[in-house]
């Protein structure tokens, strides 16, 4: 397994064409000045250009200044090409070495102020789909006591909590997967009603869908999943198949309560997810239930992930280009917004798009989603590898 450090390194490519995956950075004071798109961080190789780009949405009277680490930066003659065509904004670096490697920065600056932008380019061999897949499909788990990686889906009803275990599906499949039932835009229900497992092929891993979460009804009157019965789930008390009662938490009367569960039975990472476009106006009901739970989870020491969803929905730029993900500005003020009102780290919020209305395969959306599950199964094997030397400091 790679380590988190090696996969950042390692940014998912189409077939040898860089998708540009990276977390761009803006910084804005008090100006009329805008990025429409801003600087996407760059995964290339030797033999090939990096090519940064943004745009503006006003450059009358602007002067632009590119950094290199925080410092001016300095153009090299057939090294390096700056350009401005309209309202675009270009830097090339060509036959990209060590050398080359760092932050790089755009301002602009006008008599009202000043933006930036700013990304990573880094330099080192590239990951393909089939190499990603390849290597998620060699997974192996070094612990006698762990048959599988688990990992529990939980989010607001409509989320597309099972969109994304079918959308992995049909990564791993090669073809369009439909098994687990989704919930309907029209009637806001949640079709997940069991503590369901789903498994990818013969891979290590398995995944589970719980009942969406809601707002609690006027009178206290409990709705969706109930927040005390997926920290149960954390814990491994909940076996496979349960029904969940909106009603009621699964109490340890219960006669399929797990009372001494294994490392096995507990689930190894969390992931929240949440719809792009709904996440300024998700209630505050279930984001303070999505808080509860991960803090839960937090004390359990279980590695905890977002998975933005519906990210065509939530920007244009996105919904025509996938590529450009992270050069839109909607999707990067998304994830800003998703950090503070949960309270997770950028760099743990993965922006996913889950096949919906796609016929054929997108290899762009395959890439976003293995992102995603690959820093997932990292964190999940820190985390049984870290249970398990606590158990043996104990012991």
């Amino acid at each position: 397994i790679q380590t988190w450090d090696q996969v950042k390194q390692n940014r998912c490519v189409d077939y040898g064409t860089s998708l540009g995956i990276g977390r761009p950075m803006i910084a804005q004071r008090h100006t009329d000045l805008e990025f429409v798109s801003v600087l996407a961080d760059k995964q290339v190789t030797e033999e090939h250009d990096a090519i940064l780009s943004c745009e503006a949405k006003n450059t009358e009277g602007v002067k632009a200044k590119w950094e290199k680490n925080d410092q001016s930066f300095q153009c090299v003659a057939d090294k390096h090409k700056i350009r401005q065509i309209g309202t675009k904004y270009y830097l090339e670096i060509i036959n990209p070495g060590k050398e080359d490697e760092g932050k790089y920065t755009l301002t602009l600056e006008n008599k009202l102020g000043s933006v930036s932008c700013s990304a990573m380019v880094t330099v080192g061999p590239l990951l393909n789909l089939n190499q990603m897949i390849t290597n998620l499909q060699n997974l192996k788990i070094n612990n006698d006591e762990v048959t599988e990686f688990r990992f529990l889906l939980h989010g607001p009803v409509g989320a597309g909590k099972s969109s994304i275990i079918n959308t992995i599906k049909t990564v791993f499949e090669g073809h369009q997967f439909i098994n687990c039932l989704t919930a309907s835009d029209l009637t806001g229900e949640s079709f997940s009603r069991k503590y369901e497992k789903f498994s990818v092929g013969t891979l290590p891993l398995a995944f589970y869908d719980v009942m969406g979460l809601e707002a609690d009804k006027k009178g206290g009157k409990l709705a969706g999943v109930h927040q005390d019965d997926i920290i149960k789930a954390l814990k491994g008390h909940i076996p496979d198949d349960y029904e969940f009662l909106q009603e009621v938490s699964m109490s340890e009367d219960n006669r399929y309560y797990i009372t001494n569960p294994t490392l096995n039975n507990q689930i190894h990472c969390l992931i929240s997810v949440i719809p792009a476009e709904k996440v300024t106006i998700m209630d505050t009901g279930v984001i303070q239930k999505m808080k509860t739970i991960r803090l839960e989870a937090s004390k359990l020491g279980i590695p905890q992930l977002v998975f933005l969803t519906r990210v065509d929905q939530a920007c244009k730029m996105t919904q025509k280009d996938l590529t450009k993900i992270y050069q839109s500005k909607k999707i990067k003020e998304k994830m800003q917004e998703c950090s503070v009102r949960l309270g997770v780290p950028m760099n743990c919020i993965f922006p996913v798009k889950n096949y919906h209305e796609e016929t054929k395969i997108n290899a762009s959306l395959n890439c976003l989603m293995l992102e995603g599950l690959t820093q997932a199964v990292h964190s999940a094997h820190d985390y049984v590898k870290n249970f398990s030397l606590k158990q043996k400091v104990v012991e």
